[in-house]
């Protein structure tokens, strides 16, 4: 964004990297209606009264009041009535992440309150915005056919790190697990597999602890017992994961679609282990399955289960992990964040000559 000019942020915490300026919205406030009048507004379907009416909304307006912008970024569906409020003829490009209308529909309040509120803002919003973004092909693909839009991917990738292949450790194959503590992410599966295989399998988990006070960790280690085989480490930045998960062989991943989103999910941790230079072996999310299966980068299980987790693994050999990592190397450059940052530099040219010319 710092080749296009000079970027002013808004949004809750600190001055992000690279912003020559930051508007700081107050963390304690919400982002949806939450008051009982707000809550009311939703559930009778009055989307246009309540689309600026949460607390933070209301902050950012003021903040924002008497500024004007060539480009404005609306990140993801909620931002873009304010967006548009705001605009004063700038170009607007929502970059919408994940598919907006599902975003937390595993929650009942949700699905009846929310969704219906979110699908009236891209119903409303995305055909007036020049620029959509999402994650994924098959997500851009939900867009294009429930709100008539030519919708562009930038994935969440990575640049390419440039790591070699680390060799392995004879005949041992080393899993690895990196992410959030979070319940529902079915890590217990990956544990539950592991303690099911030979001698050969070590895990290794690099566990950011959820926002549950450490309950769900807990039950991990508990699950994990007093496995020598099975080791929980500290988490890592970020931008220090491909190096630490370099020491590995293969990348394991089990998230059950239990929504759309995850069932097409394309997650930060794919790319991790891609630039780690790791084999892989997901559960059949439809997006990393095929990723998985172009690039031969791995194996790809049956289904969600702990036992599916245990069957590809089993009969693998040193041999195959090994060709596994030589073709993630191969792929690295392919699905590193160089073809991702050659989008997001054609739409800024784009959306700026439109600005110019406005």
């Amino acid at each position: 964004m710092r080749e296009a000019g000079d970027v002013t942020t808004l949004g809750f915490g600190g001055r992000p990297e690279g912003a020559v300026e930051h508007l700081e919205i107050d963390s304690t406030l919400a982002s949806l209606p939450q008051t009982f009048s707000g809550v009311a507004l939703l559930a009778l379907r009055r989307h246009r009264r309540v689309e600026l009416a949460a607390p933070a909304v209301q902050a950012a307006l003021r903040l924002l009041e008497g500024r004007h912008f060539d480009v404005i970024i609306a990140n993801e569906a909620r931002a873009l009535p304010l967006a548009h409020k705001v605009a004063a003829g700038a170009a607007i490009w929502g970059d919408m992440h994940e598919w907006a209308p599902e975003e937390r529909t595993q929650l009942l309040s949700w699905r009846l309150l929310v969704a219906p509120h979110m699908r009236y803002v891209c119903r409303t919003y995305l055909p007036r915005t020049e620029a959509v973004t999402t994650v994924n092909q098959s997500i851009a693909d939900l867009y294009d056919q429930q709100f008539g839009l030519r919708t562009e991917v930038v994935r969440n990738s990575l640049p390419d790190s440039g790591l070699a292949v680390s060799p392995l450790d004879g005949a041992r194959i080393r899993l690895v697990h990196s992410g959030g503590a979070v319940p529902g992410r079915n890590i217990e599966s990956i544990i539950e597999a592991v303690r099911e295989l030979d001698d050969r399998f070590t895990l290794d988990l690099f566990l950011v602890e959820a926002r549950d006070g450490g309950r769900y960790l807990a039950k991990l280690k508990h699950l994990a017992g007093d496995s020598d085989r099975i080791t929980f480490h500290p988490p890592v930045a970020p931008a220090a994961l491909p190096v630490t998960l370099n020491a590995f062989d293969i990348g394991v991943y089990q998230l059950p679609p239990a929504t759309t989103n995850q069932r097409l999910a394309l997650p930060n941790k794919f790319f991790d282990f891609v630039q780690a230079r790791l084999g892989l072996v997901f559960g059949p999310s439809e997006e990393i399955a095929r990723l998985i299966r172009e690039h031969d980068l791995g194996r790809v299980t049956a289904d969600f289960a702990a036992g599916s987790l245990t069957a590809a693994l089993r009969d693998l050999t040193p041999e195959q992990v090994a060709e596994f990592k030589t073709n993630a190397d191969r792929a690295a450059s392919i699905l590193s964040s160089e073809a991702d940052e050659a989008v997001t530099r054609g739409i800024l040219r784009r959306l700026l000559g439109r600005s110019a010319g406005a």
